[in-house]
C-alpha cells in the first residue's frame, strides 16, 4: 500500500535524480540527498540550477548547507488548516516531513468523525504535525518528545496554526519513561501515534535501539488505550524495517487485544517532472474496524 501525500500548495519535490531530491517550500527551492533516489532522470526541471541551498554530505559524517541563500526561518502551511517554521538544520532536516501530511489528514478526519472526546498521545512527537492535527480535529493532545527544542518549536507552529490554545500537553520526556507513569497514574488514550527513532538516546541517557527496544515499547503502549479506541499510527524510517514488520508487530499487539487490523505501507510523496513517487518511509495504521 502506497499513502500519497499529494495535496500540498506550498511544498513540492519537483524531481529527484541521482541520489538528490529538487525541492520547493514555499518561496526557497532546495536540494537534499536522498538515500531513496537510486535512480538517474534528466535533470530538465531549471530550478537544478537556481536553487536557494543545498545540502552536501561530508565523507567523514554529517554535512552542510552550501549555496546558502536562505532566512533563517520561513512559513508554510497545509491543507488550510497547518502552518509550520520551516528551518534549515543540521543533518539535512528542516523540521517538517511532508510526507506525513496523509497521516494528518487521516488522524484529522479519524477525531472529527468521532463525535466525542477523543484524548490522543503523540510519542517521540518532533516538531508537531501529528499533534496539530490532532488538535485541529478537535482532541485534546499530549505531545511527548525527550528534545525540549523540538517541544517548543511544535509550540510555535501550534500557534502559527492558530492552535496554541487548544488542549494540548507540552511535556519534554523519554517515551518510554512516560508511558509507565502515565499506566500507574491510569490514564487512557483514544489515539495513540509514535515515530520511534532508529536509535536515540533520552534527557538521562536512556538507549533506544529500534531492533530492541520496539515490541517491548508496543507491549507496554497498548496498556494506555481506551476501552473504545480509535486508531494507533506507527512510523518508521529506520532502513531496512519493512512496512510488513510494522504491521505484524501492530497486529499482535494491539489487534490481538482489541481486534481489528493494522495496514502497512508506504508513505511517498509526487515528482512533478517524472511523475515518480518518492518513496519515504514506512507508517502503519491499526483501527479496531479493520477499515479507514
Amino acid at each position: 500500500m502506497l499513502w500519497i501525500s499529494d495535496q500540498w500548495k506550498d511544498y513540492e519535490v519537483l524531481d529527484a535524480s541521482d541520489g538528490e531530491r529538487l525541492e520547493r517550500w514555499g518561496d526557497y527551492i532546495l536540494v537534499r540527498p536522498d538515500p531513496q533516489v537510486i535512480w538517474t532522470t534528466p535533470r530538465t526541471a531549471p530550478q537544478w540550477k537556481r536553487y536557494d541551498a543545498r545540502y552536501i554530505r561530508s565523507s567523514t559524517g554529517g554535512g552542510r548547507w552550501s549555496d546558502h541563500d536562505l532566512p533563517a526561518s520561513w512559513k508554510i502551511g497545509y491543507g488550510g488548516f497547518l502552518t509550520f517554521q520551516v528551518k534549515p538544520m543540521n543533518f539535512k532536516h528542516t523540521g517538517v516531513f511532508p510526507e506525513q501530511a496523509a497521516n494528518w489528514d487521516f488522524i484529522r478526519q479519524k477525531v472529527a468523525d468521532a463525535h466525542r472526546p477523543v484524548r490522543v498521545l503523540n510519542l517521540f512527537a518532533y516538531s508537531g504535525g501529528a499533534t496539530l492535527a490532532a488538535a485541529a480535529g478537535g482532541a485534546e493532545v499530549y505531545h511527548v518528545d525527550a528534545a525540549k527544542g523540538m517541544v517548543a518549536w511544535a509550540k510555535e507552529n501550534a500557534v502559527l496554526s492558530g492552535l496554541g490554545d487548544k488542549p494540548i500537553h507540552w511535556i519534554v520526556d523519554d517515551c518510554a519513561k512516560f508511558i509507565q507513569r502515565e499506566i500507574r497514574r491510569g490514564r487512557r488514550y483514544d489515539g495513540i501515534i509514535m515515530d520511534p527513532p532508529s536509535y536515540g538516546r533520552g534527557p538521562s541517557g536512556e538507549v533506544w535501539k529500534m531492533e530492541t527496544s520496539f515490541y517491548p515499547f508496543l507491549q507496554e503502549t497498548v496498556k494506555l488505550l481506551s476501552d473504545n479506541p480509535l486508531f494507533v499510527i506507527i512510523n518508521s524510517y529506520t532502513t531496512g524495517l519493512a512496512p510488513s514488520a510494522v504491521s505484524y508487530c501492530a497486529d499482535t499487539v494491539f489487534a490481538a487485544r482489541y481486534g481489528g487490523s493494522t495496514k502497512a505501507g508506504e508513505l511517498g510523496l509526487p515528482v512533478k517532472a517524472s511523475g515518480l513517487v518518492l518513496p519515504c518511509g514506512a507508517a502503519g495504521r491499526w483501527t479496531p474496524d479493520s477499515e479507514e
